[in-house]
């Protein structure tokens, strides 16, 4: 019996080994997110927290499989095209997927229901149920939100590492409306407050007349992706709707983790278009 332990023994350590290496990879190819000029060997190095030999080696691997190519003859790597057919294929699944459970919360809550996800430094709407109101909010498929003063920016804010979330925050906040928040340690509670909570609140901080409830989740590509339901003020003065709204996009995000196989509260170094 002890003599057949070991090969049992190396084959987990093999495994883990494995593991290990995807799991690098994946950060390297996170890191390369929105990057259009790409990265040198060293900046990737530096963000994923690897030994730039490691990098190199994890870089070489992924080029063999067009997951990356030269960003310039000089130096530097960049997002490769097998991504694209791979990402193309991927947001099939995902809105078949999301674009039910959308229309459900919509028609559970009466209002608007926005999905949207993490590029750049902003929030970009991919896809939206507009609620049964005569009286409603509605952004377009594609528009782009600030990330410090909206719901769906503030709940994308809270599933980033903190790494990312430096360079997230490393300019100026811009302040939209009287109660848009332009203080960084003042943002920062209300981001920890989203990761406890699960929860983000805009109260008119985007639009004045509008508030808006948020939560987000990272989905298997790594990408950081928020649902947000927002509401005139008028109608979110309502305790009753306020609580409602926040049981239902919690219980909404439930459903699509568990559909996707996401993760609730991940941070990620990127997070691929």
């Amino acid at each position: 019996m002890l003599t057949e332990s070991a090969p049992h023994a190396e084959t987990d350590i093999r495994d883990l080994l494995m593991v290990q290496v995807i799991a690098r990879a994946a950060n390297v190819l996170r890191a390369l997110e929105g990057e259009s000029n790409g990265l040198s060997l060293g900046q990737i190095a530096q963000r994923v927290g690897l030994a730039r030999s490691t990098v190199q080696r994890i870089v070489d691997a992924l080029s063999e499989e067009h997951f990356l190519i030269a960003a310039s003859p000089t130096a530097g790597v960049r997002l490769g095209p097998a991504l694209i057919r791979l990402a193309a294929s991927a947001h099939v699944e995902f809105d078949l997927i999301t674009r039910p459970l959308l229309a459900q919360l919509s028609q559970k809550v009466g209002e608007t229901v926005d999905l949207s996800v993490l590029k750049g430094a902003v929030a970009v709407f991919t896809d939206q149920v507009q609620g049964a109101h005569r009286l409603r909010a509605v952004s377009a498929v594609g528009e782009t939100f600030p990330l410090h003063c909206s719901a769906n920016g503030k709940a994308l804010l809270s599933v980033v590492d903190e790494q990312k979330l430096e360079r997230l925050l490393r300019g100026p906040l811009t302040r939209l409306t009287a109660k848009t928040i332009v203080q960084r340690t003042e943002l920062l509670k209300a981001i920890d407050a989203v990761r406890r909570s699960g929860v983000a609140y805009d109260l008119e901080e985007h639009t004045e007349g509008i508030c808006a409830v948020g939560t987000a989740f990272v989905d298997p590509i790594g990408r950081a992706v928020a649902l947000s339901i927002p509401v005139p003020t008028t109608r979110f003065r309502n305790k009753r709707l306020k609580a409602l709204l926040t049981e239902e996009i919690l219980l909404t995000r439930s459903k699509m983790v568990e559909s996707l196989g996401a993760s609730v509260n991940q941070g990620v170094n990127g997070s691929p278009p």
